[in-house]
């Protein structure tokens, strides 16, 4: 993989019935951290690390990433009427210059592998990116993916983010066992999807961030249908390891599981406290509250 990565994939065709009712007409990757969705996070990273085509993967029911993609000419014209000039450039730039969407319809929800496998035809045979949205990762540097396209054109090998997670914790999770570590990444020699406590390899989790080589595609066709009954990525990388290098590869930043309320909160308070109009008054804000509570103040 000497090349640089230009293609992303999202895959976004999941129901997001954990945020139910709210996700009955509100697709869970346009839920805002502040004033921006999730899948504006994953994208601006992708396109930091050099993609300029993204390929969202979703369902038929699904309209809502599309639209806030597209452009909104009667908004635009009412923005730029009224002399909106800063709104304005806020939704006109989703998407810089040079920046491609391209839809592709999941049929069925059979998997994680068989959203990647979808977006077969746009990737063609170059490397490419994988990035699931409900995992926002927030650092002051360069994003987790600019980290692992940069290692990954450096070394040739596909990248897999990992993170330290509780043993008790595996199951939730892709689970790698790898050699020693090296300038952040080591070689995964073991990977197992959703292992119980006592039979995970390692606690290093995978997590929502992936350098591919496009052979992963032959592989994820004769991928049989595993946990859950459907078609694992997890098992098109465990075919792949029998054949050429595949790294873990530990991200500097710090990674919030917005799948879950608990992630979505602690992200939002995150993104407040750091924002740099917000920050004073939402820390205010966390004082009081915490005082109505009986909480000492924030540090």
């Amino acid at each position: 993989m000497s090349v640089r990565i230009r293609k992303a994939v999202f895959p976004v065709a999941g129901l997001g019935t954990r945020f139910l009712p709210a996700t009955k007409t509100v697709p869970k990757e346009m839920l805002p951290i502040i004033d921006r969705p999730l899948i504006q996070y994953a994208v601006d990273e992708a396109i930091e690390a050099g993609c300029d085509t993204l390929v969202f993967v979703t369902n038929r029911y699904k309209h809502a990433v599309a639209d806030y993609f597209d452009k909104a000419y009667e908004l635009e014209h009412k923005l730029e009427r009224s002399g909106k000039t800063e709104q304005l450039e806020l939704i006109r730039n989703v998407l810089p210059s040079g920046v491609r969407a391209v839809f592709v319809t999941q049929a069925e929800a059979l998997g994680l592998g068989h959203a990647v496998l979808c977006a077969k035809a746009v990737i063609g045979d170059e490397p490419f990116a994988v990035l699931l949205p409900d995992d926002l990762i927030w650092n002051r540097g360069p994003g987790a993916l600019k980290q692992m396209a940069d290692a990954a054109q450096a070394s040739g090998a596909s990248m897999i983010a990992v993170q330290d997670v509780p043993r008790e914790q595996t199951g939730s999770y892709g689970i790698v066992a790898t050699d020693a570590f090296h300038a952040r990444q080591g070689r995964i020699r073991a990977i197992v999807e959703k292992p119980r406590p006592e039979a995970a390899p390692s606690t290093l989790a995978v997590v929502g961030r992936y350098v591919l080589n496009p052979r992963i595609f032959s592989l994820l066709e004769s991928t049989q249908p595993g946990a859950g009954g459907e078609i694992q990525l997890t098992d098109a990388i465990a075919a792949l390891l029998s054949e050429e290098a595949v790294n873990a590869y530990r991200f500097q930043g710090t990674r919030f599981d917005c799948g879950t309320h608990i992630g979505l909160i602690e992200a939002t308070i995150r993104y407040a406290l750091d924002h740099e109009k917000l920050s004073d008054s939402a820390r205010q804000l966390m004082q009081n509250a915490l005082a109505e509570l009986g909480v000492e103040e924030l540090g």
